[in-house]
This record gives structure tokens, sequence and C-alpha cells, in this order.
């Protein structure tokens, strides 16, 4: 059975108002929000540390552009007090940020990873962090992305790129679970040095 230790974040990658704009296309999973919540409210009840990345786009067309409506964090998952909060302006939330130094000065060696987009975002965070040396767990029911188009102008369903971007991660750079999986591995205290090895 899967473990997490007390000192596993819980990092939430680029939920913000702006993916809800029709420009970005079909999305999946419509549940993801509501995986995501269940996720930051038991975090939070055990007392875990939560960590809130947002996109700071630097494209003056894009809705995630700084003081725009877009750029906020939707409302369910606005930061609590005390919540530390990593503004990035690429796709890794390591690149150009404080993040990995913040991880390793507060002890947090395994990162338990959501929201948008899978093969975007998160799919870069997380190769990176398994890179880095932290043990890492991608939520499958709690990320999402959107149709997209190949070079050929062939249209691939977000269901289908969600399932490539989640097997490429998989016992490759990350472990890829569902939110029931975390949040019963939650209930079993486990020190980090157990999660690497439940990862390998």
């Amino acid at each position: 059975m899967q473990t997490f230790s007390q000192n596993a974040a819980l990092l939430i990658i680029d939920v913000q108002n702006g993916f809800d704009e029709p420009r970005w296309g079909r999305r999946n999973n419509p549940q993801m929000e509501a995986r995501i919540v269940e996720l930051l409210n038991a975090w939070r009840a055990s007392n875990r540390p939560v960590i809130h990345a947002k996109h700071m786009s630097v494209d003056p067309t894009s809705p995630l552009r700084p003081g725009q409506p877009g750029n906020d964090f939707k409302v369910r998952m606005t930061p609590a007090p005390g919540e530390y909060v990593v503004e990035k302006r690429v796709n890794s939330c390591f690149i150009g940020t404080p993040l990995e130094t913040e991880l390793r000065g507060r002890r947090h060696d395994a990162l338990v990873i959501v929201g948008m987009t899978t093969n975007h975002c998160v799919s870069t965070t997380a190769r990176m962090a398994g890179d880095l040396g932290f043990a890492v767990w991608v939520v499958s029911d709690a990320t999402a992305t959107f149709d997209r188009v190949g070079p050929d102008g062939i249209r691939h369903p977000a269901e289908h790129i969600q399932a490539i971007a989640l097997s490429d991660l998989n016992g490759e750079f990350c472990a890829v679970v569902d939110t029931a999986t975390v949040l019963a591995a939650m209930k079993t205290p486990s020190d980090a040095s157990r999660a690497r090895e439940e990862l390998a």
C-alpha cells in the first residue's frame, strides 16, 4: 500500500479562471476541480503543506497574463493564509522560481501533483521533480487537458492526450494514482525514504 509522509506537499498547478475560456477548446475530466478540492481539504485537515502554482503568462493575448481576471485562482482553490504560492512564466514550476529551494528548505521530499494541463505544466514539473530526486505522485483524476491538433492537422481528443501523458510519466518520473488511492494512503504515515521505495 502506498503511503504519504506528513511532509509530502500537495502542489496545485495553474487552476486559474483563464482556462475556462473557449479559446482552449474541449477539455476532459470535468470532475477535476471536485477531486482537487477533496485533496486540498484533506491536506489542510491533516496540516500537510500545500503549494499553489500560478502561471503568469508573458503573452499579451493570454487570459492567464497578470492583471486579467483569468489570471486569478479559481475560487475553491484560493490559497489559504500561510500557503505558499509560486509564480511561473514557463511550463515548469522549477524554472525561474524558488520552488526547489523552498521545498528543500522545508524538508519536503515528496510531491503530490494536481492541476493543469496534464501534458504541459503538470508533466514538465513532474519530470523535473523526479529528476531532482523528489518522490512524485501525479493524481490522474485531479488533472486535465484539452484536445490538441497535431502538425498533420489531425485532432487528438483530450482523453487520448491525458492517457498518453500519464503513461509517459508513470514509472519513469513518478507514480500515477487516483484521488481515492491518495486519500486512503494518507491514513498511514510514512517517511520519505519509504515513499521512494514504493515509487521504485
